[in-house]
């Protein structure tokens, strides 16, 4: 039997062009009469395509579903004028294009800064205005401004640590050690630190002791780190202030050092890193951004102690800006691992375009101590 005749005997009339297959007769025997003439015996007709229409009552999937196991004409499609076609099958994801959609060619991407640059630009320069402002003026003014931004880092902190890790530390004591750190450092030196240092952390043990002994160890551990890391690495600032010489244009060499280095592996990363630094911290800090960081802070470095500290040289601010490029990216790293383990971006939302205080002293705080430290080294303490 011809496979191509769907079940008709031999001679039958044809209900097709041979290429396309052909479909049985319609229930009833007899093709309906507008099919044209049909010859018994001998070779049927070729009469043209006939629609098939279903008969009144019947199945309509008796004619939906004409196909064989040979590959015989596939129907596709609505049968009927007011029946309505399946909804296409959904994509992978949302937001996928069609798969049968065309796609038109990839616009190159832009690279974007990350950040509302005119808004962080503003912040900085009217942070900038106050810290020189009250550098120059009142030098104890400015070791208020020390405190405060101790202060408000502290509460960033413990805020992101109660929110993210449930970790429950008692702000008070920090604060008011912090500030007792920033100003005994200033007044009495390195000594005045330690022993305000060790203060607040038994004031942070007693403190707690006050609440559930659940998570006592945690909680005491995480506040003598915070005790450690924001008012007592900011506490060398007040120490390099201290010096009598040229303590304000100390202080304003390792800022301006600082934000230097920043703005250099900034600026050289974003226009030529294609490395990555430390990918599983940051990824978005580059090899040619560290770069940029050495080279900006050395050239800056050479030309403040040239011109700004007494006795200085201009080989040690090369030096200086070497370890000042360093610590802030470690720094940076840091907080960076932090904010990954605590699952945010930023601190805190204080400062528009910077996030929060906590994210503008990340470099600052480990830088502080070194730039101390060589200060002492190179020129003395003063």
């Amino acid at each position: 039997m011809n496979e191509s005749s769907w079940g008709t005997p031999s001679g039958a009339a044809h209900w097709g062009p041979p290429d396309q297959g052909t479909v049985p007769a319609l229930r009833g025997g007899a093709p309906p009469a507008s099919a044209g003439p049909v010859h018994d015996g001998g070779d049927a007709a070729q009469t043209r395509p006939m629609p098939i229409v279903p008969e009144p009552g019947g199945h309509q999937d008796d004619h939906r579903d004409l196909r064989d196991d040979r590959g015989a004409a596939r129907l596709s499609g609505p049968l009927f004028r007011d029946e309505e076609p399946q909804e296409p099958m959904p994509t992978a994801f949302p937001g996928a294009p069609e798969p049968d959609a065309p796609r038109g060619p990839e616009k190159p991407k832009k690279k974007s800064a990350g950040r509302n640059l005119r808004a962080a630009i503003g912040v900085g320069v009217g942070l900038g205005a106050v810290i020189l402002a009250s550098l120059f003026v009142y030098k104890p003014v400015f070791v208020g401004v020390i405190a405060i931004a101790v202060v408000v880092g502290l509460w960033e902190l413990t805020s992101r640590l109660a929110e993210r890790k449930d970790i429950r530390v008692p702000l008070v004591p920090l604060a008011v050690g912090g500030t007792a750190m920033v100003v005994a450092g200033y007044v009495r030196g390195a000594e005045g630190a330690w022993v305000a240092m060790a203060l607040t952390a038994l004031a942070v043990l007693v403190w707690r002791m006050t609440d559930a002994p659940e998570n006592y160890l945690r909680d005491v551990t995480a506040g003598v780190f915070a005790a450690f890391y924001v008012p007592f690495l900011a506490t060398f600032v007040a120490l390099m202030l201290a010096a009598e010489d040229d303590g304000p244009q100390r202080v304003l060499t390792f800022l301006l050092l600082t934000v230097v280095s920043d703005t250099g592996a900034y600026a050289v990363g974003w226009r030529f890193g294609t490395h990555k630094l430390a990918p599983r911290i940051s990824p978005g800090k580059t090899r040619e951004g560290l770069v940029g960081a050495l080279l900006f802070a050395m050239v800056a470095g050479a030309l403040c102690m040239q011109f700004l500290i007494k006795d200085g040289l201009w080989w040690q601010g090369l030096l200086l800006g070497l370890a000042v490029a360093a610590s802030a990216t470690l720094g940076d790293l840091g907080e960076s691992m932090i904010k990954r383990d605590l699952g945010i971006k930023d601190m805190g939302t204080l400062l528009p375009g910077h996030g929060g205080i906590m994210d503008r002293l990340d470099s600052l705080l480990p830088t502080a101590p070194v730039v101390w430290l060589l200060f002492v080294i190179f020129v003395g303490a003063g």
